[in-house]
């Protein structure tokens, strides 16, 4: 299949138009078009189950997983994967398999992470960040270990039967990055995780 012709289909088969102004963006700042499938079928998924339709986002969340396995063994993009498979399978072991792999691999990836310049509303706090990189750097990193230990947490939670105690996509709806970087990677592991009270299916 050429090029253009993926391209074409890519939206009906993969949820994601790599022709599109943000694909272009994505690709400059050296994003691979496994990534931008992978999230683009996170969030096709999360919106699926949210509205009640559990087969539409098995489809994408299987698919997602398929790339994932592309990814490399330790990106925690994989755990996510098995994570909303397991909410919408309801089944238990995945999510516990999930949430261990969350634990092995999301600080040596949170450490090694290339964080990019965020735009900003004045010259003076694009300087501010400019002398302050590596403490802006660490808070980011802080941020980002508290977020993914919370994930942990609702995993264990959920495959438990309870409520997550955090929520998961619909945060990822409001805190969703602009940049497309190595913390947006992450982030989106975290956060593209159906919660499992989002259960009309």
């Amino acid at each position: 299949m050429s090029f253009t012709t993926m391209n074409m289909f890519a939206p009906r088969i993969w949820g994601f138009d790599f022709a599109s102004p943000m694909a272009r963006v994505a690709r400059q700042a050296g994003w691979r078009r496994r990534d931008l499938m992978w999230e683009a079928l996170m969030e096709r998924g999360c919106a699926a189950w949210r509205a009640g339709r559990a087969r539409a986002a098995w489809w994408a969340f299987t698919r997602a997983r398929l790339i994932a396995w592309r990814f490399a063994p330790g990106d925690v993009r994989r755990a996510a994967s098995e994570a909303a498979l397991g909410v919408v399978m309801r089944a238990p072991r995945r999510m516990l398999n999930a949430r261990a792999m969350f634990e092995r691999h999301a600080a040596a990836q949170i450490e090694a992470m290339q964080i990019a310049p965020r735009a900003r509303s004045s010259l003076f706090h694009l300087r501010m960040e400019a002398r302050h990189r590596d403490t802006y750097h660490a808070n980011m990193r802080l941020r980002l270990t508290r977020i993914a230990g919370e994930t942990a947490t609702c995993l264990q939670e959920m495959a438990q039967g309870c409520p997550a105690s955090h929520r998961l996509h619909a945060r990822w709806l409001g805190e969703k990055p602009v940049v497309f970087d190595d913390t947006r990677k992450v982030l989106s592991a975290c956060l593209l995780i159906p919660e499992r009270l989002a259960r009309r299916a």
